[in-house]
């Protein structure tokens, strides 16, 4: 199943949070949402990346937008790569993997999910999705705001 297409509605879901409360996708409904899909906590692309979405917390939400990143880490392990980092945004676990796969970003091989984007808008149709085609690669915190700010 590839990435959702811009102008589909965005599948639903529900996550744990490291904020310690699940998170469920339509109840965000009028708000811009970034999901933004990781390998591995602890790695170092991954590392810089939460970082960056951390030391820009406030471009994000000035911009109107909920950064939700997902990896398939459990709660426990990304709590502490949420300390160890002094993070300020929460991240959501896919340990179960469905969100990945319901979102084609699944390296079914690896069994952990690529680096991807999907951002939706407030009324939870898909205005713009990327895939890397390598997991070292990330999109720019600054590309990532204009595609925001392109969709309102």
């Amino acid at each position: 199943m590839p990435v959702p297409v811009v102008g589909s509605v965005a599948p639903d879901f529900t996550l744990p949070s490291t904020a310690g409360a699940e998170v469920t996708l339509s109840s965000l409904r009028g708000k811009k949402v970034l999901l933004a899909f990781f390998p591995l906590a602890f790695t170092g692309v991954c590392t810089k990346e939460m970082c960056e979405f951390s030391s820009e917390y406030d471009a994000f939400r000035q911009a109107g937008a909920v950064v939700l990143p997902i990896s398939v880490d459990s709660i426990p392990t990304l709590k502490e790569f949420k300390a160890k980092e002094k993070m300020v945004v929460d991240l959501l676990s896919d340990f179960k993997r469905t969100v990945s796969r319901s979102y084609g970003t699944l390296l079914e091989d690896k069994f952990f999910s690529s680096r991807a984007y999907v951002l939706i808008d407030g009324a939870g149709v898909v205005r713009w999705s990327h895939e890397e085609a390598e997991l070292g690669h990330k999109r720019d915190n600054v590309e990532l705001l204009a595609h925001i700010k392109a969709a309102s």
